[in-house]
């Protein structure tokens, strides 16, 4: 089982690298967009966490920046007509912490943002996430908010909101959007925003 890779990037295509180790040997690895827009440029230093995934007529090594996505890819590579292309396409879409999220909060249509996930697909990975995932949704707004590096302001709006009668796990993912694109909002002002924003979808 090869779960873990560290050497130099040698080659960059649409769907995966090839990554030569210190040893010289050079490793076909699969990921997502979202890892490879964050590459350095080749012969730069890369660590991944991999999985191997054996078939009778075919080996693929996926790779990943955590070892919570090549668990949650894992998890969902286990769910029926979810191949590694989709998973890996879920994971390009949203980060575990995001996923959790949705699966918290029952969001189906967010699944439905995933190419080749239709409303019926989306159903089914909802359902099983929420038995196979560990959702807790608490610490995922304090992972999101410590990412966003606004913790306390994002902790002291969706509890503003709460107080206000709407629901953190509606709420959460929009107000990370808010503090996303304006970082330096205080407290008020970010409640502000976020009631905006729900006033706006009604």
């Amino acid at each position: 089982m090869i779960a873990f890779l560290e050497g130099q990037l040698d080659h960059v295509s649409d769907t995966s690298i090839i990554v030569i180790t210190d040893g010289g040997v050079g490793y076909e690895v699969e990921i997502t967009s979202r890892m490879r827009q964050g590459l350095p440029g080749r012969g730069g230093r890369v660590r991944l966490y991999t999985t191997l995934l054996v078939r009778e007529d075919m080996l693929r090594l996926c790779g990943f920046e955590t070892m919570e996505e090549r668990e949650t890819f894992n998890t969902l590579t286990a769910i029926p007509k979810v191949g590694p292309r989709l998973a890996l396409s879920v994971l390009s879409v949203y980060r575990p912490v995001e996923l959790r999220q949705i699966v918290s909060s029952g969001d189906v249509a967010a699944l439905t943002a995933v190419s080749g996930i239709g409303k019926r697909l989306a159903e089914v990975i909802q359902r099983e996430l929420s038995y196979k995932l560990k959702v807790d949704t608490a610490a995922a707004v304090s992972e999101l908010g410590a990412r966003d590096g606004s913790p306390s302001v994002l902790r002291q709006v969706l509890d503003g909101l709460k107080g206000l009668g709407y629901a953190e796990s509606e709420c959460a993912a929009m107000v990370q959007d808010i503090l996303r694109e304006q970082p330096d909002l205080d407290v008020a002002s970010a409640l502000r925003a976020a009631l905006r924003e729900i006033g706006r979808k009604k």
